[in-house]
């Protein structure tokens, strides 16, 4: 199960050690104890909108960057679960080619050869 909370304090914590900040210094800014922000940060403890909008104005961050922000964990989280959850997508198979040398081609310009082939099939080395 994806929480919402904890989506919410990863992005919280990322945005305060970018600016190189400690909990004890945004705490005392948004005038919250820094245990309750600490649990905040770990996914612990549900912020309130009055909450959050002290903590973002302690970081200089608009609330609406920061949901922004969850809103795309929340997407990587939802397509990461269904992806484990379902079965397993089959990777189209490619055909197998044999290795071919060309050394020369009557009647062609030395190192001019054209193979025409799915682009998907073939893997050109040069020698």
């Amino acid at each position: 199960m994806i929480l919402l909370r904890r989506l919410l304090g990863d992005v919280l914590r990322r945005q305060r050690q970018r600016q190189g900040r400690t909990l004890r210094e945004v705490s005392s800014s948004a005038r919250v104890s820094l245990g309750y922000l600490s649990e905040v940060e770990r996914g612990q403890k549900e912020a309130s909108s009055e909450l959050l909008s002290a903590i973002c104005d302690a970081l200089d961050v608009r609330m609406s960057e920061l949901m922004r922000e969850v809103s795309d964990e929340l997407s990587l989280a939802e397509l990461a679960a269904s992806a484990a959850a379902s079965d397993p997508v089959p990777v189209p198979v490619r055909p197998m080619l044999n290795s071919v040398s060309v050394s020369s081609v009557a009647g062609v310009p030395s190192g001019r050869v054209t193979i025409k082939a799915p682009a998907e099939a073939v893997d050109v080395v040069a020698a």
